[in-house]
């Protein structure tokens, strides 16, 4: 499973249209990002998760469907990987059955 988050969050990172401007924007306080997704978007952490070079991946949804997932770094730098809109919550028994 770590394996499957590390190189999908690899795959956000190559495809994600983050210009050098854009990514200065994208990073920042976790603080203000949180309060940011809570209020404008109704976010809430659904998921997180430890790589293995010790950053938090984490994922925010709202009931209506939209997601947003943050990493946060050693460093305490948090920035945003990627978001968009759909989110679907899969229970641990349906995971289970799928494979």
């Amino acid at each position: 499973m770590l394996r499957y988050v590390s190189v999908l969050l690899g795959a956000l990172f190559v495809l994600s249209p983050l210009s050098p401007a854009n990514a200065q924007q994208a990073c920042g306080e976790r603080t203000k990002f949180t309060l940011k997704l809570e209020e404008t978007f109704s976010e809430r952490p659904v998921a997180m998760g430890l790589t293995d070079k010790g950053a938090v991946l984490e994922v925010f949804a709202s009931k209506h469907g939209s997601w947003t997932f943050l990493i946060t770094m050693p460093s305490g730098l948090t920035c945003v990987v990627a978001s968009g809109q759909s989110w679907e919550s899969i229970s641990a028994t349906q995971a289970d059955q799928s494979s």
